[in-house]
């Protein structure tokens, strides 16, 4: 998993096939999901995922209406193809139907 680093980098990035996961450290729910990520990555390795802050990425965030975490946003050439948004905590399985239907 990529760290978003700065509003470029994202613009960057945006350009691949990418899934922007929403999180922060203090959110027990996003916690929750942490351990599967990997897989989650290693089964879908045609995409890029981008862990953004959202305490340091607040103005990102709103911009994308996204005010629960944690949540997932994919696109593929800058356009969104998906979203899996709010504040409800997330299964593997959620996850992957997510990504699955955002390809």
């Amino acid at each position: 998993m990529i760290k978003l680093e700065s509003d470029g980098h994202l613009r960057s990035l945006l350009e691949e096939d990418v899934i922007l996961l929403f999180s922060a450290n203090w959110c027990p729910d996003c916690r929750v999901i942490e351990p599967v990520l990997p897989e989650i990555e290693d089964k879908f390795s045609e995409w890029t995922f981008v862990y953004v802050d959202r305490d340091q990425f607040i103005h990102i965030c709103s911009e994308y209406d996204v005010f629960g975490i944690p949540s997932f946003i994919a696109f593929k050439d800058g356009e969104e193809t998906g979203r899996f948004v709010g504040k409800q905590r997330k299964s593997q399985e959620e996850i992957e139907d997510f990504i699955r239907n955002a390809s």
